[in-house]
């Protein structure tokens, strides 16, 4: 039995007076106005109404069930009132997460003018450089720079993240050159603690290779090793989208054209499709007209 449907039949025959004038306003006909009634009577196992040929009447154990269904009916009413939100206007809280390079670097500016264009939406950005699980730590999108994703998340590929070996002019200055990768050997390379602390490795000519690297400084965070280089410190391997903006500025010089690191694809993933929010999927198409496959940090003069 539809309970939800046959309290509101119940309400209707009560308020109109008659089964057949419920029927009329409801659009269904009196038969089965007439089953939704003997229905609701064997769910709460009381007769609701007298019926005569002449005259409709509400018993005691009636006006009592007539109570609390017009209040379960106004309650559902309130809610589908709450979360109907039409798709124009995504509003509600967001949780993202993302890495803090790149959260510091591209994330935080883009979602800075998402919230002015959908001023309905709240955004928490947790910055963590750690994959998180998202239904665990309640996340609703994360931001992830991988090559490999786990297959029961739900991904949408925004853009690539390419990387370059570079340092500051000052330390070119006063050290060897650096034509070749083996090179980097004889310098101090900054490095990641986690990802090619002691080895970096390239592509050349299409044939992987690599090199052993080392240095006075390392750390967890990129973040910490691009402030370090710009100040001359040492030769170091970063995303594009942090040092490109600085080789075009000249506070970075490139190096090592020829040599390459592998790409790595930088996604949306959140939990699954189904349900999903107004401000979700608007975060979702926003993020993808942000960061295009050709990403604009990878353009000169962008």
């Amino acid at each position: 039995m539809d309970t939800l449907k046959a309290m509101q039949v119940f309400v209707a025959v009560v308020d109109a007076g008659s089964q057949t004038a419920a029927a009329d306003t409801l659009g269904l006909s009196r038969p089965v106005v007439s089953r939704y009634i003997a229905e609701l009577e064997g769910w709460t196992g009381a007769r609701l109404l007298h019926r005569t040929t002449r005259k409709l009447s509400v018993t005691p154990a009636g006006s009592e069930t007539l109570q609390r269904c017009r209040a379960v009916l106004a309650l559902t009413t309130d809610m589908q009132s709450a979360v109907a939100v039409p798709e124009t206007m995504p509003q509600g809280l967001l949780r993202i997460t993302v890495s803090t390079s790149f959260g510091q670097m591209q994330l935080a500016a883009a979602l800075a003018d998402f919230v002015k264009r959908y001023p309905a939406v709240s955004v928490d950005l947790v910055l963590l450089d750690r994959a998180v699980n998202l239904v665990e730590e309640r996340i609703d999108l994360a931001v992830r720079i991988s090559h490999e994703l786990d297959p029961n998340l739900t991904a949408r590929r925004l853009t690539v993240c390419r990387s370059m070996v570079c340092a500051a002019p000052d330390y070119l200055r006063a050290h060897p050159p650096i034509r070749r990768m083996e090179d980097l050997g004889l310098h101090n390379c900054l490095t990641h603690s986690y990802y090619g602390k002691t080895l970096w490795n390239f592509a050349l000519d299409g044939q992987p290779s690599s090199v052993a690297v080392g240095g006075n400084l390392s750390a967890n965070e990129s973040t910490s090793l691009l402030q370090a280089a710009v100040a001359g410190v040492g030769v170091v391997l970063l995303p594009t989208f942090m040092a490109a903006p600085l080789v075009q500025t000249g506070q970075l010089v490139a190096l090592l054209p020829a040599v390459q690191q592998r790409d790595l694809g930088i996604y949306a993933v959140y939990a699954s499709r189904k349900n999903m929010s107004a401000a979700l999927r608007a975060m979702l198409d926003f993020l993808a007209e942000r960061f295009p496959p050709e990403p604009p940090w990878d353009q000169p003069g962008v």
